[in-house]
C-alpha cells in the first residue's frame, strides 16, 4: 500500500466533475474573447527560472539532473515558458498575440488552504498590446469565468492596483529606497503584523516617518492626491493609465467587480503596470483567490524584441475555496443519459441501440462484464441513469425493447426498429 506525496491530490470521479465544470467555464470565457489555446511542457532550464529570479529559486523547484546531464525543473508557473515561446516565433506570431491554457505546475513549498505542492491554473496572457483595453480584457476573461459559475459581485472583487504609483510614490520620498524590496513589503501587508510590515519598509530604505507616510497614502482612494504628492510625470502617467483601464472595464460590463486597493502590490518583479488580485468580497478567504497584470519588460529580458504584455492565472484550488464560500461550487454528482442492459444473446443489437443515442450526443453506457439482469440494473441506478433501455431476447422476438424511466420505476416497451429513430431525447412518454 503507498501513500500519496505530500502536497499532491487524488481527484475521484464526483470531483473531477466539479473541477472540469470550472476549468471549461475559464476556458468558455477566454475562447469567447477570441484568446487561442495553447500546450506548454512540464519541463524547462532550471536556468531559466535563476535568470528571472535568482539563485534563491531553486529551493522552490522541483529540480534535478536528467539522464542527459541537463539541469531541469517541473515547471513553477507559466509566464517564462509563454515568453519563451513567444520570444521564439516573434516574427511570425500576428499581434496581439492572445493564449490561454489549463495545465499543472509544481512547487516546493508547504502546503496551506487553498495552496498544494501540485496545482492548476488556467492562463490568460496578451502579448503586443500597451493599451489599456488589453488589461480590461484580461479582467472581463475572469470575471465573465466567475459569473457564469454563479459568483456575483457580492462574493468577489478584483483589487486593483499599479506598480508605477507605487514605485513612484516611494521616489518621492528624501531617501535611498529599494523599490522593489519595498513592493514586495507592501504585497505582504495583510499577512503580516504593522510592526513588522514598517520594519520592512524601514529595512528597504524609508524612515520610520516616511513609512507611516507612504501607508496613509496607499490607504486612501484620491489619486490626485497622489499624483499631487509626488510631482512627477510618472505617478501621473500611471493614475492616468489606472483610469483608462477602469473605464474600459466599464464598457467592458466588468467595472462594478474592481476597486482601486494601491496595498494590492503583487510581490513578483516583472510586473510593470496595472496589477490585480481577486479576493473573496466577504473576507471569510483570507487569501488572494488568484491574480495578474501587466508585465511588459519579461519577452525583452528573454531575449526578444520589446513587446508589451498582460495576463492573469486563476488557480483552481483557491477558486474551489471561493465557489464552496459562496454556496455554487458545481455538484458532483454522477449521471448518465441511458443505459443500455442486456438480456441473452443481443450484443450487436444493444450495441447499434447504445451507438444511435450516443450519435445524438448522449452519454451511453453498456454492459462490458457479462453481469446478471439485477447486478446491471443496480448498476445503472448507480451512475444515475435516467433511462434504462432493456434489449431482451424475448422482447426481440417481439420487435421490441423495453424503455424504463428510473426515477419513476415506470417501464414500457417501444418499437426496436423505430427506437431512437428520429427523437434526439426518446424517453418512456415518447411510447406511452
Amino acid at each position: 500500500m503507498y501513500d500519496r506525496l505530500k502536497g499532491f491530490r487524488d481527484f475521484y470521479p464526483e470531483e473531477m466533475g466539479p473541477r472540469r465544470e470550472a476549468m471549461d467555464a475559464l476556458e468558455d470565457a477566454a475562447r469567447g474573447h477570441g484568446f487561442r489555446e495553447i500546450g506548454t511542457p512540464a519541463l524547462e532550464a532550471t536556468q531559466m527560472y535563476v535568470d528571472k529570479s535568482g539563485e534563491g529559486i531553486v529551493d522552490e523547484l522541483y529540480s534535478f539532473t536528467d539522464q542527459g546531464g541537463r539541469d531541469v525543473a517541473l515547471t513553477p508557473e507559466l509566464t517564462p515558458t509563454v515568453a519563451r515561446m513567444v520570444v521564439a516565433k516573434q516574427q511570425e506570431l500576428s499581434k496581439p498575440i492572445k493564449w490561454y491554457s489549463t495545465r499543472a505546475f509544481w512547487r516546493y513549498e508547504e502546503p496551506q488552504q487553498g495552496r498544494f505542492r501540485e496545482f492548476y491554473q488556467t492562463n490568460v496572457d496578451i502579448f503586443g498590446s500597451s493599451d489599456p483595453r488589453a488589461d480590461a480584457e484580461v479582467l472581463a476573461v475572469a470575471a465573465d469565468g466567475l459569473t457564469s459559475l454563479g459568483l456575483t459581485g457580492d462574493d468577489f472583487e478584483f483589487r486593483v492596483s499599479h506598480r508605477d504609483i507605487l514605485g513612484g510614490l516611494l521616489n518621492a520620498f528624501d531617501a535611498d529606497v529599494d523599490t522593489e524590496a519595498a513592493i514586495r513589503v507592501v504585497d505582504k501587508r495583510e499577512k503580516i503584523e504593522r510592526a513588522e510590515y514598517l520594519d520592512g519598509l524601514a529595512e528597504a530604505g524609508l524612515s520610520y516617518d516616511q513609512a507611516e507616510r507612504f501607508d496613509d497614502l496607499l490607504a486612501g482612494d484620491d489619486l490626485d492626491a497622489l499624483t499631487e504628492f509626488a510631482g512627477t510625470d510618472r505617478v501621473a502617467d500611471a493614475v492616468e493609465n489606472l483610469r483608462a483601464v477602469l473605464d474600459a472595464a466599464e464598457n467592458l460590463g466588468v467595472r462594478q467587480y474592481c476597486d482601486i486597493s494601491l496595498t494590492t502590490a503583487r510581490g513578483l518583479d516583472y510586473y510593470t503596470g496595472v496589477v490585480f488580485e481577486c479576493f473573496d468580497a466577504t473576507g471569510d478567504i483570507g487569501r488572494s483567490v488568484f491574480g495578474g497584470g501587466r508585465y511588459d519588460d519579461l519577452i525583452e529580458e528573454f531575449g526578444g524584441q520589446p513587446t508589451p504584455a498582460v495576463g492573469v492565472a486563476p488557480g483552481h484550488a483557491p477558486l474551489n475555496l471561493l465557489l464552496e464560500r459562496a454556496g455554487v461550487r458545481p455538484e458532483g454528482d454522477l449521471s448518465t443519459d441511458y443505459y443500455v442492459l442486456q438480456v441473452g444473446d443481443t450484443e450487436e443489437e444493444a450495441a447499434r441501440v447504445a451507438g444511435d443515442l450516443r450519435e445524438r450526443g448522449h452519454v451511453v453506457e453498456s454492459d462490458v462484464a457479462d453481469r446478471s439482469f439485477g447486478a446491471q440494473m443496480n448498476y445503472a441506478d448507480s451512475i444515475g441513469a435516467e433511462t434504462v433501455v432493456i434489449v431482451g431476447e424475448q422482447d426481440l422476438a417481439n420487435g421490441e425493447v423495453t424503455v424504463k424511466d428510473m426515477e419513476s420505476g415506470d417501464q414500457t416497451t417501444a418499437p426496436f426498429e423505430d427506437f431512437p429513430g428520429d427523437r434526439e431525447r426518446p424517453t418512456l412518454a415518447d411510447f406511452e
